[in-house]
């Protein structure tokens, strides 16, 4: 019946079914030609012979990479990267001015390395017979792993914010294991003072037998003494980057004359390294850290008073930190097991600088080929015991499609300091030490130790 009533219509009017037969066939016919099209534009835009050669493009969230020598040097060329990568070029692009008679044009810039692009099949190079690589670039086309490192660990340039300036600090942070001590050492450089020296200092803290000594030296440096760092000396202590072995001497008194000497090594692993993280806020207001030891092979020995503690067979743990420390706190944990190490933070920021409360934090695992996984969905939560109101247990779980994990930190032992000096406030400092619970995941290792492990935050007085 429907089909008799739709051929009786047609047949009563045949020029109106004709226009309108017409009309959908012309708008199928145009909606399968723009579907084409389209397909074809994507295709093209994805092209890498289009864009300029390779696959991918890596890029900072804001801004440029701001780690890219150390995305070169050890991301990409460790597993499972490594195998994957036939080239990698740094690029950086900018905006010039042709000025002429008739006025000024605009020209969009690109910059790149010579025998890289080509590498990576960019069109508009790959006959340009004239344009080679320069001696500098070198540095990119086959990095060398101990200038990258010093690169990492370098000190930065005080920043111009008169109002910040007096809380400026940067550091120098190691810890360690072996079978019968603990240790934590900062090289510590504070502001500019009116002379023009800095004041800096060395603090060891030595835990042997559940029992923690404390020794500490101070003197003033130069700029030239700070522009050398990580190769710093404070007094008669020393830290010398040889190759990618940290090589710390010391030389420090502690408490009723006593004295810690020695001299102990890490060595630092290709690949296993965080690389810089900088935050910046309002005012002028910046943080930084990066991770140059994940894990590495701890050695040598420290004296005290004589009595040798032996360190060789151990394993070390080595960061850096800078910026501005006035009103600033922070949460931050660090554990090995094996070939992996995990580290995770958060900084607080002042209120004037950025909303505390808003602050990411970080979750990263390495293991023997480089980054297992990394999150800034982080969480850490402090249970106080209710004497001392110090941390009891921490909880720290860090979630992103690299990773899934779990820890918990029970603590042993609290040290507390009172800041002092450029990281001057009105909450004193925890150190933490104690053993860490991991389950989870990191990219395809699944994880479930038991390891001890170190930890900081902060109380108010």
């Amino acid at each position: 019946m429907i089909v008799k009533l739709a051929i009786r219509s047609l047949l009563a009017h045949p020029i109106r079914s004709a226009v309108l037969a017409a009309g959908f066939g012309v708008g199928v016919a145009v909606m399968a030609i723009l579907l084409g099209v389209a397909q074809i534009v994507l295709e093209q835009a994805r092209s890498p012979a289009l864009i300029g050669g390779g696959d991918v493009v890596v890029r900072g969230v804001s801004t440029g990479v701001t780690a890219a020598r150390e995305l070169l040097s050890n991301a990409l060329r460790t597993p499972p990267l490594a195998g994957r990568i036939r080239a990698a070029s740094p690029r950086s692009g900018a905006t010039l001015y042709l000025v002429r008679e008739v006025g000024v044009l605009p020209v969009r810039a690109r910059g790149g390395i010579p025998s890289l692009e080509r590498a990576l099949d960019d069109p508009e190079v790959s006959g340009a017979k004239g344009w080679v690589d320069a001696p500098g670039d070198a540095a990119w086309t086959s990095p060398d792993p101990t200038d990258v490192l010093r690169v990492m660990d370098r000190f930065r340039p005080v920043p111009d914010v008169p109002e910040r300036v007096a809380s400026w600090a940067e550091w120098l942070y190691f810890n360690g294991r072996s079978s019968g001590a603990r240790f934590y050492l900062t090289f510590l450089v504070g502001p500019p003072r009116l002379d023009g020296t800095r004041t800096a200092g060395v603090r060891l803290q030595l835990e042997r037998g559940g029992r923690v000594e404390s020794f500490d030296a101070t003197a003033a440096l130069d700029d030239a003494a700070v522009a050398a760092a990580p190769d710093l000396t404070i007094g008669a202590n020393r830290v010398r980057l040889d190759g990618l072995r940290y090589v710390i001497t010391l030389d420090l008194g502690g408490e009723g004359g006593r004295r810690a000497t020695g001299e102990l090594f890490i060595e630092a692993v290709p690949g296993r390294m965080m690389p810089p993280i900088e935050i910046h806020g309002a005012g002028g207001w910046r943080s930084g850290y990066v991770v140059p030891v994940m894990s590495g092979l701890l050695g040598g020995s420290i004296r005290v008073n004589g009595e040798q503690v032996a360190l060789d067979g151990g394993t070390g743990y080595h960061d850096h930190n800078w910026g501005f420390w006035e009103g600033v706190s922070w949460q931050w944990g660090q554990v090995q097991e094996g070939d992996t190490s995990i580290v995770y933070g958060r900084v607080f920021p002042p209120r004037d600088a950025a909303d505390p409360d808003r602050m990411p934090g970080f979750l990263t695992a390495i293991g023997p080929g480089g980054t297992l996984g990394y999150a800034t969905n982080v969480t850490i939560d402090e249970v106080n015991d209710p004497v001392t109101s110090h941390p009891q247990r921490i909880t720290i779980r860090g979630r992103s499609d690299s990773i899934d994990l779990t820890l918990t930190f029970s603590v042993d032992a609290v040290v507390v300091n009172a800041r002092q000096g450029p990281l001057a406030g009105a909450m004193d400092f925890l150190q933490l030490r104690g053993r860490y619970d991991v389950a989870g995941t990191a990219a395809d290792r699944r994880f479930g130790f038991q390891a001890a492990g170190s930890a900081e935050t902060f109380r108010g007085r």
